[in-house]
């Protein structure tokens, strides 16, 4: 990987070895040749078939040593030499792979767009329920957890795609989403109960816990998983960039969980509940409330949490006489240039 080992060195990861980036780029041009030997000869003796996988040899080479912009340039001229939709899907897999080890999420968003515009085309279930999970991953990549999990639940009983995780890993990450983009209902049933995530998830430490632990309103025994959670979410690539956002979206979850049994509870009952301090949960409400992400309100004299759940119908009139206000605004502002 002499292209990825120069990377390395220009970002400061690794210290320069040029007898090793030597001996490095003497084995690929040795292999180089021997894969162009053998299109050379499939073009002279052999039929279209023979050429494009001579041709996907020299993609899968590339993609091998870690060289990006080659690879790309070798799948280009691979696609140019495939007739049928499932190995242009194939193709557009490959590039996914190389987005991802990269982390190029414009490589991945336009490939994602590339593989939807080639199912129009034709393309069997197996690559339609692959690609449910390479998108299900740049969704949580992105931030997008709602979407992801939709896309991992569709996925559960089908998972193939093991070029990415093993499956361990998959229902790790379904869980995760999961938990903060699904009503109780929901999580109950697609997740809690589902026999695929049952015979899976007692070998991630923690992970069974913190769900049921959640589900069952056991809320000392969630924080304790939860903390044992965090290391596995750091030190996870795909995870790790949104950990503070996936920490305060899990408390949200929890703690509006809690408070939506309640009118009004004292926070000491709920810091006993959570196996925490009165001074943490004050102060972790403190801020929730001033983000908006919790409805209530602390009586700090009384040492009262009072709850005061939005009015979904009032909410609507507000945003609808908002957007109303905009739209006669800018109807103004068009028809003063119309008169001009």
């Amino acid at each position: 990987m002499a292209s990825f080992y120069e990377t390395l060195v220009a970002e400061s990861v690794l210290e320069m070895d040029q007898s090793v980036l030597d001996s490095m780029r003497t084995k690929i041009e040795d292999e180089l040749k021997k894969l162009d030997d053998r299109i050379a000869d499939a073009e002279e003796n052999l039929g279209e078939s023979e050429v494009r996988e001579a041709h996907l040899a020299k993609s899968l080479f590339y993609i091998q040593i870690g060289d990006k912009e080659k690879a790309l340039e070798q799948l280009k001229v691979t696609e140019s030499k495939t007739v049928a939709v499932g190995q242009k899907m194939d193709l557009v897999f490959y590039t996914l792979q190389l987005g991802f080890f990269y982390m190029d999420f414009d490589l991945i968003s336009k490939s994602i767009d590339k593989a939807k515009s080639l199912f129009e085309e034709g393309g069997d279930w197996e690559r339609k329920n692959r690609l449910k999970v390479y998108e299900g991953l740049y969704c949580m990549s992105t931030r997008n957890f709602k979407k992801a999990a939709s896309l991992f639940l569709d996925s559960i009983s089908t998972f193939t795609t093991y070029e990415l995780f093993p499956y361990d890993t998959f229902i790790f990450y379904t869980v995760l989403t999961s938990i903060i983009s699904l009503d109780r209902v929901s999580l109950k049933q697609k997740v809690v109960d589902a026999p695929e995530i049952l015979t899976v998830i007692g070998k991630i430490p923690y992970l069974s816990e913190f769900l049921n632990s959640l589900y069952d309103c056991q809320y000392k025994s969630f924080f304790s998983a939860f903390a044992g959670l965090t290391e596995q979410i750091k030190l996870d690539r795909y995870l790790y960039p949104h950990f503070r956002y996936y920490m305060r979206e899990v408390r949200t979850v929890v703690y509006s969980q809690f408070l939506e049994s309640y009118k009004s509870v004292t926070i000491e009952a709920m810091a006993k509940a959570f196996g925490v301090t009165v001074e943490f949960i004050d102060v972790e409400l403190s801020r929730f409330i001033a983000a908006g992400k919790l409805h209530c309100k602390i009586d700090k004299v009384a040492g009262v949490l009072e709850t005061n759940r939005p009015d979904a119908k009032n909410a609507l009139y507000q945003a609808t006489i908002k957007q109303g206000d905009f739209l006669l605004n800018r109807i103004q502002k068009l028809s003063r240039v119309i008169d001009l």
